[in-house]
């Protein structure tokens, strides 16, 4: 008889659907992840015989047998011995009563066509993996996605090992902070016990495990760390191990905290956000504790090009450009940052190039590209002239392409100039259209009106007072009653579209 957690009450099966959100995760799928090796190994039988804590609410208890998947990866890099990893895995989860997905993975061959090390593939290869079987459970459980716990055999050794690679290759508190218990659906129950310590719980009960060779190759880090470095240090320490968990527990609960922090402010800070553009306010960026600057930076970053690979230097010389107010500079994966006008641009790549997002200089031009050009230049108003005809003559008689509006309720010094920003239609744009005497009006009515086809609508420049200034034109289709001419004019803004 399969063991049975005893928080099901007696004759309900995990499959029946009891109410609340906290039933849904007592009967969601639980996958292992199982190597063959002694972590892993022990994993998987006291998952099968003992108790656990996988972050359900429950603390450590004990988990329905239905619940369990095996999945185990052949990585395919160790010829046979990988084939017999795989055989192990077989038998051992047979013996327990548990399924077993096996997903084979050419993992060499996938890193040699993307430039990338063996390490990362696999470890890429895994997680994906884990998280399809997940999904796939879910979908037979006909529980939530996210209730469902994928469980690796990652021990206190490996989060030491962890925090002495990130030290070496250098690394904020996220990185020092080394493995967390938890990462949404993956936990990682084994991280309070030692590899030493799972080895004799193996041998208490006579059960065997597979050992990797390329464990002892110390041409990999890890490897280094673990039979070089660790070793060294336990001379000097012999709890070191477990004097680090409690260092990555304390660093992971504030990075946690830095991170919150960072992640409201980052949404207080920007201004404007698109597909590959992030736009932020440099002067608020510039004046937050450094500490948090640094994680709005590397987020704002990592959110334009995820691929993005980061290192400090790259963080400090964007916030360098931020307290000079001025500059440029090009990151890895081709990320644009350039500061001006009081604001951060964060552009990647994939930013569609059909989209505006720029200041227009008054007095100056902007080029768009296949959208043609904007220009925008100042008039000052002739003695006994009314600015009121001029705009309406001047309207007409250019079919809307260029239009005259009043300098100053634009926000631009008939003395100094200034800057117009341009870019495209935003959800929930709202307009107060000139002739329809104050009353407002979406922007996509008004587009939709002026019978602009879908396509166009998007590439549409709209001109702003600022970021997130109001809208004074429309180019080409109707300019915004707060920014007409009036009797009192004294300066003329020309704004013109011309097409390329």
């Amino acid at each position: 008889m399969p063991t049975v957690s005893r928080r099901y009450p007696v004759g309900r099966s995990p499959f029946e659907r009891p109410s609340g959100a906290a039933d849904e995760e007592l009967r969601a799928p639980v996958v292992l992840m199982v190597s063959g090796g002694a972590d892993s190994t022990a994993l998987l039988v006291m998952a099968a015989t003992s108790a656990l804590d996988i972050d359900d609410g429950r603390g450590r208890a004990r988990i329905a047998r239905e619940r369990l998947h095996v999945l185990h990866i052949n990585h395919q890099l160790r010829g046979l011995d990988a084939d017999e990893d795989e055989e192990f895995v077989r038998n051992i989860t047979a013996a327990y009563g548990i399924p077993c997905t096996v997903k084979r993975c050419n993992v060499a061959q996938i890193a040699r066509d993307a430039s990338d090390n063996v390490e990362n593939v696999g470890r890429e290869a895994r997680y994906a993996a884990a998280a399809e079987l997940a999904n796939e459970l879910s979908a037979q459980f006909g529980t939530p996605r996210s209730a469902a716990r994928i469980c690796t055999a990652h021990t206190a050794n490996d989060r030491a090992e962890t925090f002495f690679m990130n030290a070496i290759r250098g690394s904020g508190a996220s990185g020092l902070s080394s493995i967390p218990r938890r990462r949404n659906r993956i936990v990682r129950p084994l991280l309070d016990r030692t590899h030493d310590e799972l080895c004799e719980f193996l041998r208490m009960r006579g059960i065997v495990w597979r050992e990797d060779d390329t464990n002892h190759d110390t041409r990999y880090l890890r490897a280094y760390v673990r039979h070089d470095l660790i070793p060294v240090v336990e001379r000097r320490n012999p709890r070191v191990i477990a004097s680090l968990a409690s260092t990555c527990d304390i660093l992971s609960d504030e990075d946690a905290y830095l991170s919150a922090l960072a992640s409201r402010l980052l949404h207080d800070l920007t201004r404007k956000q698109e597909r590959g553009l992030l736009v932020l306010d440099a002067a608020r960026l510039a004046a937050s504790e450094v500490a948090l600057a640094r994680r709005v930076v590397r987020s704002a970053l990592l959110w334009v090009e995820a691929e993005t690979r980061l290192e400090a230097r790259h963080i400090n010389r964007v916030l360098e450009l931020v307290s000079a107010r001025a500059g440029s500079v090009t990151l890895p994966m081709g990320v644009d940052v350039r500061v001006e006008h009081g604001l951060v641009f964060l552009r990647a790549r994939i930013a569609d190039s059909s989209r505006i997002a720029a200041w227009l200089k008054v007095p100056g031009t902007l080029d768009m590209g296949s959208g043609g050009t904007l220009s925008a230049r100042l008039v000052e108003v002739e003695h006994g002239a009314d600015p009121v005809l001029l705009a309406r003559s001047h309207a007409l008689e250019w079919e809307e392409r260029s239009v005259l509006l009043d300098a100053e309720a634009c926000g631009i010094d008939a003395t100094s100039g200034g800057c117009l920003w341009v870019d495209t239609p935003h959800p929930g744009d709202i307009i107060c259209p000139l002739g329809m005497h104050g009353q407002s009006k979406k922007l996509a009515d008004l587009l939709n009106e002026a019978q602009r086809p879908v396509a166009e609508r998007e590439r549409t420049p709209i001109v702003r007072t600022d970021v997130r200034g109001q809208v004074v034109w429309v180019a080409g289709i109707r300019v915004d009653e707060r920014a007409k001419c009036t009797p009192h004019t004294r300066h003329l803004l020309e704004l013109s579209l011309l097409s390329v």
